[in-house]
Order: C-alpha cells, then sequence, then structure tokens
C-alpha cells in the first residue's frame, strides 16, 4: 500500500512538474508501481496475505465470543486449550 501511495505522489509530483521529480526519469516516477506488484506477488505466493486475514478473522470471532460471554454473566474466563 505504501508503494502505491508513493507512486501516486510521484507520478502528480512529475506530471505537475513539482519541485525536484519533474528532472527524474519516469521510469525512477513509475518504479514504485514495479514494488506494489512484486510485493502483491510475493504476499500472495507465500501465504502472507492469507494468514494475516486468518488472523485478524480469528481476533474478531474471539472478540465476539468475549462479548457474548460478558453479556451472559459468564465474565472472561481463560480458554482451557
Amino acid at each position: 500500500m505504501y508503494f502505491l501511495m508513493a507512486g501516486i505522489a510521484l507520478t502528480l509530483l512529475k506530471y505537475f512538474e513539482i519541485g525536484f521529480v519533474a528532472g527524474w526519469s519516469w521510469w525512477w516516477v513509475l518504479s514504485p508501481y514495479a514494488m506494489a506488484v512484486a510485493w502483491w506477488a510475493w504476499a500472495d505466493s507465500t501465504g502472507y496475505t492469507k494468514r494475516k486475514a486468518m488472523e485478524a478473522m480469528n481476533k474478531k470471532k474471539q472478540e465476539r465470543i468475549d462479548r457474548q460471554r460478558e453479556s451472559l454473566g459468564m465474565g472472561n474466563r481463560n480458554r482451557r486449550r
């Protein structure tokens, strides 16, 4: 996401010829887009994206269970594993 935001910012600076970026080659200005594609390809191929999604889902699930227990008056007991 940071590569994409940097790419958009650099593209706008280059297009409107603002600051020192106006003198850069388009290859340098567009390189954050290539890095974003490489990052997303790596994240998907290694399972990083799926793992983070599962962690978020498990956290939301546990918070929901804790809220339900609290509303039933059972308190927040430690789960036996």
